[in-house]
This record gives C-alpha cells, sequence and structure tokens, in this order.
C-alpha cells in the first residue's frame, strides 16, 4: 500500500499485509468461510468465501502470480480432512483502488468450494453498521507483533468507533466513508501482520475487510481500519453477477 504502516511488518514478494493480537483461539471451525490465502506454501493474507467460487479479501493482497486458497482448516500446520485447497483464476481489484482507499478484492477460484460443515459461505453485510457494535474479526497473523504465529486460527473483539472519532486519531491520514475503524476491548488488541483481506464479521455477516492499521498492532491511538463492505455491495454484486458459478474453469489467468 502507499501508506507504510502496519502493513510494512510483513512483505513477501511486494505484498504487504497485517495478524492477530491479544487475541484467543477461535473454537475449532466455528469460522468456516475463513480462507488462508498462501504464496509459495505461505500464508500471507485472510478472506472470506461469499460465494463458493469466490473469495472476498484486500486488494493490497495482490501478487503477480496464482494464490493458493485454503478452506477449511483451523490449523495451518497440520493436513486436516476438511480441508479443501484451491488456486486462483483471477484478480478482481476494485477498479477505484488507489493504494489506499477501496481496498477491496475479489479472487475467483479454479473450482467451485464443497460446503460442509467446515466450509461455509458469509453473506457480505448490505447494511451500515451502527457505531459503537460489538464485532469480531478472524486471522492466522502475528500474535506477538514479533512475526509470531498461531498454531491455530485466532479470533479477538472489535468496538467500532464513530467516523469521527476515527478521523481524529487518524489526523495524518485521509478516512473516507467507505472505511469503518475499530479497537479491542483492551490497549494492543486488534489486528496484526497477516491477517490483511480477513472479515469483519457483525451478526454472522462480513462487514468489514482488514485493510490498515498502525506501526504497532492494537494500539487505540492508531486504531485498525476495515474497508466498509456495505459500500460496495452493488460491485460485488455486479462482479459475482458477471461470472456464472457453472461457467468453465478453463479461462485464462489474469495476474497483472
Amino acid at each position: 500500500m502507499a501508506i507504510t504502516l502496519l502493513l510494512s511488518l510483513f512483505i513477501l514478494n511486494g505484498v504487504d499485509c497485517t495478524h492477530i493480537v491479544g487475541g484467543r483461539d477461535a473454537p475449532p471451525h466455528s469460522r468456516p468461510y475463513m480462507a488462508s490465502l498462501q504464496f509459495q506454501g505461505q500464508h500471507i493474507c485472510g478472506g472470506s468465501l461469499i460465494r463458493e467460487d469466490f473469495v472476498l479479501t484486500a486488494a493490497h493482497c495482490r501478487v503477480r502470480s496464482p494464490l493458493t486458497v485454503v478452506l477449511g482448516v483451523d490449523s495451518l500446520d497440520e493436513n486436516e480432512p476438511t480441508k479443501q485447497v484451491f488456486t486462483t483464476i483471477r484478480y478482481i481489484p476494485h477498479p477505484n483502488y488507489d493504494g489506499h482507499g477501496n481496498d477491496i478484492m475479489l479472487l475467483k477460484l479454479n473450482g467451485s468450494a464443497t460446503l460442509t460443515d467446515e466450509v461455509q459461505l458469509i453473506a457480505p453485510k448490505r447494511q451500515r453498521i451502527g457505531r459503537r457494535s460489538s464485532c469480531i474479526t478472524a486471522g492466522w497473523g502475528d500474535i506477538g507483533d514479533n512475526r509470531t504465529l498461531p498454531n491455530t486460527l485466532q479470533e479477538v473483539n472489535v468496538t467500532l468507533l464513530t467516523q469521527r472519532t476515527c478521523r481524529r486519531r487518524w489526523a495524518s491520514v485521509p478516512i473516507f466513508t467507505s472505511m469503518v475503524c475499530g479497537t479491542g476491548s483492551r490497549a494492543f488488541q486488534g489486528f496484526c501482520s497477516g491477517d490483511s483481506g480477513g472479515p469483519l464479521i457483525c451478526g454472522n455477516e462480513t462487514a468489514g475487510v482488514v485493510s490498515f492499521s498502525g506501526r504497532r498492532c492494537g494500539n487505540p491511538r492508531t486504531p485498525d481500519v476495515y474497508t466498509r463492505v456495505s459500500s460496495f455491495i452493488d460491485w460485488i454484486s455486479s462482479v459475482l453477477n458477471s461470472n456464472s458459478i457453472h461457467e468453465r474453469q478453463d479461462v485464462q489467468n489474469n495476474y497483472i
């Protein structure tokens, strides 16, 4: 991204990503929509399965190669029998992504996920979430702000802030209405390096996409910033409607 903040902590092949500090182990397979986006076998970003063949993530998670998308797992180190693995055949970032704003992207998979107890869809939230709402974010990111990766999926409670509070605390960075800020219930709780693209879950829907934060993970002085999903519902619907779930999968790769 253009902003060299938290995202500069984890750089791989030109991709900046964000992980969760001060969180807790998610109950096994309690977030069946979670996706791990991997490059050369290494987790770099999160995402959420919104249709059997589409994952929602952050635009800054894009690389110039196909990503592996892993679904249905709690631990990234174990070969769980519930695991489903796909590759990306198309990146579809928002056309107005500028390295900061509109940080949202859809990934077209090379097949359709089989829905099971461990692999499920999550709906994009169509309505704006109210201020001071309580939500959750989840991911396999850094749990100590020191490149310590978790054994299993982590989650943390998030309290959303008003736009005024968000803009005041991010006085040096433009905060748009298509963004939403949140903090943990205590200091140094929130997402960190590797959680980029993961969902902000409010009322069993994905209301946000992990975008960026400050130099220190979970610092309430620079609250976590998510892309507000409700601001992009029409775009998401347009992309899904123009890509039939039954279309042939032997389309030309589109990674540049």
